[in-house]
């Protein structure tokens, strides 16, 4: 069975997952139960409602706007997102991708209606067309996820839980968890008991990823091209630091089965949900694993290598911004080389998080400052030309690599900016802009795959290449990580 990803929710198809529990489906859609008022997810191991009583929607915060609770049993609220609000190019996806960083919390809807280029009643009409819910509702289901992970995983007084969420009100936090979860925010703390608290400022939350998922994979990749100071791996452990909305943080990411364990430091606490969903998008957890494996298996190039390890993912960015900085001053030198070059200027500039942490304290520089401190590299003119181009660039928001910019313009505006060629445009578009059918075309490592495998010549490679779509980045990805094929990495 495919993934349901039509607009509809075809209520057949959507009944034979739940009736087979398939997890695959946690995330496309809730199962709302008219009969108790409860909504689930597809594979909630409770007893299968009869036809007459259930209800299909698209997200847990069209549910409770109709008036479900969540499911005490499976805690849908907690299942792995949609992997469309990942990659979608439209006002819809956007808009999701920038309500998951926080963008509520920082403004209001007119802001955020202005910022994706359409009016407040359009922005509404997309979102309850699409998903069921309009912005507010989904910010309030998102606030209410966080302050249950605050209650259940820290000793935070309730009172500063609702703010940290994200709530105006202490009335309306207490509003909100009595409705979504059906109990007060004292008896979910209560039900927590016996699960240790997280230090002050610090909590761990496991973050659940579409199956099949490598997660040691994507820490050895990241860890191949840590910063110093920014980013350290070790012992199967990745941390980085973080520039959030409300203050700067530090986070740990361990592969444990079924995802992700994120241990995380916050200056402020209200940098909760935006620290996550960074986390998601850099471990690309909500990606189409089994619809990548059913496209590419197949494929005589690429098929082999997916069908051994059909869980590794396209590791994306917490700053679009930074990754595309990365990304230039790595043009045509070895990843070793690049990092160097990344950690000399992240050293030069020298601003520190106020999270102390032993092992990174460093923050990567903001546009403004790689700018002005391009001078300390040694690199070629031409090359510290372009990423003053590019910082400039991004000062002025354009391109828009925060997920709230349309994918395809963003990458027009990368490409346009002179010394930028498709290789880095289509290795920020794999990473910066999670599109899954990014290629960074030229690439020498992939050249080398497929001539290895009998596939020599332009003409061929690129009709080979034409055969992974809509998934050539995760084909890439194979490739790369190829031990057949003795060759670095870019």
């Amino acid at each position: 069975m495919t993934a349901v990803t039509d607009r509809t929710l075809d209520f057949d198809r959507c009944y034979r997952a739940l009736g087979s529990r398939d997890a695959r489906f946690d995330g496309w859609f809730v199962v709302a139960v008219r009969s108790t008022g409860i909504y689930c997810r597809p594979s909630c191991p409770a007893i299968v409602p009869r036809r007459e009583n259930v209800q299909f929607l698209r997200t847990a915060a069209a549910a409770q706007r109709s008036g479900f609770r969540a499911c005490k049993r499976c805690r849908p609220d907690a299942s792995p997102g949609s992997p469309e609000w990942s990659s979608r190019a439209d006002v819809v996806g956007r808009a999701m991708r920038l309500i998951a960083d926080g963008a509520l919390d920082r403004d209001d809807v007119d802001g955020l209606a202005r910022r994706l280029g359409y009016s407040r009643r359009q922005l509404q009409r997309h979102l309850v067309a699409v998903l069921g819910a309009g912005p507010l509702a989904l910010a309030r289901a998102q606030r209410a996820q966080t302050a249950r992970l605050l209650i259940e995983s820290t000793d935070l007084p309730l009172g500063q839980v609702g703010f940290a969420a994200g709530f105006g009100s202490t009335r309306q936090f207490n509003a909100t968890v009595r409705e979504v979860f059906a109990c007060t925010p004292g008896e979910l703390r209560a039900r927590a008991r016996g699960v240790p608290a997280a230090s002050p400022g610090g909590l761990t939350v496991r973050l659940p990823a579409r199956q099949p998922f490598d997660g040691t994979a994507l820490l050895e990749f990241l860890g191949a091209r840590a910063l110093p100071g920014v980013e350290h791996y070790a012992d199967g452990v990745f941390r980085r630091t973080l520039r959030l909305p409300h203050g700067t943080g530090v986070v740990a990411l361990e592969a444990v089965t079924g995802g992700l364990r994120c241990r995380l430091r916050l200056e402020d606490l209200r940098d909760l949900a935006p620290a996550i969903g960074r986390c998601r998008r850099l471990g690309d957890l909500d990606a189409d694993a089994p619809g990548i494996a059913e496209a590419l298996t197949p494929d005589p190039v690429v098929g082999a290598l997916v069908a051994d390890t059909p869980g590794r993912r396209v590791p994306g960015a917490v700053d679009g911004a930074e990754l595309a900085v990365r990304a230039v001053l790595g043009q045509q030198v070895t990843v070793a080389a690049g990092t160097a070059l990344s950690g000399t200027l992240a050293a030069a500039v020298a601003e520190t998080t106020v999270v102390a942490d032993p092992h990174v304290s460093l923050l990567f520089p903001t546009p403004a400052a790689v700018r002005s401190a391009a001078e300390v590299l040694r690199m070629p003119e031409r090359r510290r030309a372009t990423v003053r181009r590019l910082a400039e660039a991004l000062e002025r928001g354009e391109p828009l690599l925060d997920g709230g910019g349309d994918p395809r313009g963003a990458v027009d505006a990368v490409r346009a900016i002179d010394g930028i060629g498709p290789w880095t445009a289509g290795y920020i578009a794999m990473r910066a802009l999670a599109d899954p059918d990014a290629y960074p075309t030229g690439d020498a490592a992939v050249r080398r795959a497929l001539t290895a495998r009998g596939i020599d010549g332009a003409p061929a490679q690129a009709a080979a290449a034409e055969r992974w779509r809509p998934w050539r980045a995760y084909a890439v990805m194979q490739l790369w990580a190829d031990p057949t094929r003795g060759a670095e990495r870019p």
